[in-house]
């Protein structure tokens, strides 16, 4: 006689969890040690730039990923909104804090003047603040037109930018102006540049356990 067929129905596998090393004090101290033991004179006759400068470079890229990594696990909801918005002030908090180093001060503060709008972005995307993509034009020459007279202005106009590029807009490469003194505004357009090719690559972020 056949046993008799249990109608207990089987519970659903949980999904596995996944972790992830968020922005954090340690990785922060390690780029200014880095950037304190490097070059930033150079070679004159080389046409390359010098490695603190390459490094500057890494280390805003570094930071830019950081903070989308952030939004796109909201997105995926792998984490609530409200663990985006703290996970963002706390790697605002790191990267914004004063540098005591009296040879890193200059060159890591004009770095923090342009990772400004990233931040402010990210905090417009996460509550739902961000242009259309075809107001992003006229953004741009109202940005210019204020950034003299009201920076303050200038910067809120460059972070919903960067805050519709987080959404998916286009933008600010053609924007910016080929100049050896480009502005304060230009800065922050290239920032969202580096916004804009972070969306990019993180296109299929947290398709697989581990990502950092």
């Amino acid at each position: 006689m056949a046993g008799k067929k249990s109608t207990k129905k089987e519970e659903p596998e949980e999904a596995p969890k996944l972790f992830y090393i968020f922005y954090n004090q340690e990785r922060w101290d390690n780029w200014l040690k880095s950037l304190k033991e490097a070059d930033f004179e150079g070679d004159d006759n080389s046409e390359e730039m010098p490695e603190g400068f390459r490094l500057l470079d890494g280390l805003s890229d570094d930071i830019t990923l950081a903070v989308i990594k952030i939004i796109k696990l909201y997105q995926n909801t792998r984490i609530s909104l409200e663990e985006a918005r703290t996970k963002l002030r706390g790697v605002e908090e790191i990267v914004m804090a004063e540098v005591t180093d009296d040879d890193l001060a200059e060159i890591v503060g004009s770095m923090q003047m342009s990772m400004a709008v990233l931040f402010a972005a990210g905090q417009k995307y996460l509550e739902n603040i961000y242009p259309a993509p075809e107001e992003i034009k006229t953004l741009v020459k109202d940005g210019r037109k204020a950034e003299e007279k009201d920076p303050d202005k200038a910067f809120d106009i460059a972070s919903s930018i960067g805050s519709a590029v987080i959404n998916g807009a286009s933008c600010c490469g053609k924007y910016v102006r080929d100049t050896d003194e480009p502005t304060i505004f230009d800065e922050w357009l290239v920032e969202v540049e580096r916004i804009a090719d972070a969306v990019k690559s993180l296109k299929n972020f947290d398709e697989s356990a581990g990502e950092d």
